[in-house]
């Protein structure tokens, strides 16, 4: 009895080595991936620099993460405390998006899916430190 090697269709090995598409090359995935994290990354710190504007802050042509924590923390320490409101307070909000934004700095480029997570946690606290503010903005447009 004779025995032959396995043999294989010749263009199988060869399509997986010599892969023509380039979605299955690693550099253009990591190229493209880094593309879409930037994207999003200038996308919040749009958000976070129109948030800082909302709060009274003079936002540069193109804040940093830190220019955008100090000023979010200066509206933090300008915004009154309100005792006995419900929830957490606008003030402690603020110094919790405080807290996230410089998370975010320290990281710098490392880990960028990790910064935009802290830089939308910084968002979404400033967004609810912001709507507690409307009712008490109302009270004072009433009297």
């Amino acid at each position: 009895m004779t025995t032959y090697p396995a043999q294989q269709p010749p263009e199988q090995g060869r399509l997986w080595h010599h892969a023509r598409d380039l979605g299955d090359n690693p550099g253009v995935i990591n190229r493209e991936l880094s593309k879409r994290l930037a994207a999003c990354r200038d996308r919040r710190l749009t958000q976070l620099a129109d948030a800082a504007t909302r709060w009274g802050g003079h936002v540069p042509d193109d804040p940093g993460i830190t220019e955008l924590a100090d000023l979010l923390e200066t509206a933090a320490a300008d915004t009154p405390a309100r005792p006995g409101a419900p929830g957490h307070p606008a003030k402690a909000l603020l110094a919790g998006a405080v807290e996230n934004l410089r998370a975010a700095a320290r990281l710098g480029g490392h880990l960028p899916a990790v910064t935009l997570w802290h830089l939308q946690r910084a968002i979404d606290q400033e967004h609810t430190a912001h709507q507690q503010t409307i009712p008490a903005q109302r009270q004072g447009h009433d009297r």
